[in-house]
């Protein structure tokens, strides 16, 4: 930013033209006033973080917002409060408009999940204000989300045994048990050693409270196992899959690794959640259930995991003796 050349005397961003004092932010122009004292009164109006101003409102209804909610979603939440109170701070609730909104929309326009995650929050703000009186309307109503594009990309195995083989071996274990199992990451480094039943694994999903219990294979049996190799003979280790010290792994490690592996072996664009929709994918193809197998409650949410794009061989009608 260039230094001033005349009226110096003027806070930054304040500038005096046509007989007016202007605040100029982001090419905008707003009018302070005519006269420098009350000029600068509604200056410090505007830059200030006003006590019932929308980091306010923010907090306030964060409580109500995540009841109920998951704890990765509560955290997602608490992540998209955090940026809208970043961006909505000088600003009144009743100063927040479709175009403001939309201008925020715009800014992470690169970050679609993002700003559609922040859109929520924000509606889910309004809508608990409006409810109690706070506000006059819910300005996002009319605000259009991103839409997203389903991700298409499916593992083949030639890609997995590939990465694979530059994994370490606890790397290789929580592989082979996410795609066993076709589990979340967050879920299966949450296996605890009590969790292995005479069934088979017992699953509470951590994003939507779903209880399973993923039946023994011998292909998992043998992982269970190798897992369990690599902890020596320390026998009250609380998780299956743990890290130094017992301790349940980072998720952004695991995934470090895991990229780390997939660079090595020369494969490109894939993340451990495409585990999932391989193992998915590979149920359907199998006769499976895998609707079940995700913990899905609607059938239609599973279809976003199979990414098989192959013809299915179909049969026609038997002709009726006539």
């Amino acid at each position: 930013m260039r230094p001033r050349t005349k009226d110096r005397h003027l806070p930054s961003c304040v500038y005096l033209k046509h007989g007016a004092y202007w605040y100029v932010k982001g090419g905008k122009w707003q009018k302070l006033g005519t006269d420098l004292h009350s000029a600068l009164q509604e200056y410090a109006r505007i830059v200030a973080v006003p006590a019932d101003g929308m980091p306010a409102l923010l907090d306030a209804a964060f409580p109500y917002l995540i009841e109920g909610l998951s704890p990765a979603t509560e955290k997602h939440y608490a992540a998209s409060r955090d940026h809208l109170k970043t961006v909505f701070k000088n600003f009144y609730p009743e100063q927040v408009t479709h175009g403001s909104i939309v201008e925020m929309m715009d800014l992470f326009k690169d970050r679609k999940a993002v700003a559609n995650r922040l859109l929520t929050v924000l509606k889910l703000t309004f809508q608990w204000a409006l409810d109690r009186g706070k506000v006059p309307s819910n300005p996002t109503i009319s605000v259009k989300r991103y839409v997203m594009q389903s991700r298409s990309r499916l593992i083949t195995p030639r890609e997995y045994a590939a990465i694979h083989k530059h994994c370490p071996p606890w790397l290789q274990c929580i592989m082979d048990v996410c795609y066993l199992t076709g589990q979340r990451i967050g879920d299966v480094l949450k296996i605890e050693r009590q969790h292995l039943l005479d069934e088979g694994i017992f699953i509470e999903q951590q994003k939507t409270g779903k209880r399973l219990v993923v039946a023994w294979t011998p292909e998992l049996r043998a992982v269970v196992e190798r897992a369990k190799g690599l902890q020596g003979k320390v026998a009250h280790m609380q998780y299956l899959l743990g890290g130094r010290g017992g301790k349940i792994r980072r998720h952004t490690n695991v995934w470090r690794v895991f990229k780390d592996a997939a660079d090595q072996a020369g494969v490109v664009d894939v993340t451990l959640h495409d585990l999932r929709a391989m193992a998915g994918t590979e149920v359907d193809a199998q006769g499976g259930n895998p609707t079940a197998l995700l913990g899905h409650s609607d059938p239609r949410t599973t279809q976003i995991y199979l990414r098989d794009k192959r013809p299915k061989v179909v049969a026609g009608p038997k002709k009726k003796a006539g």
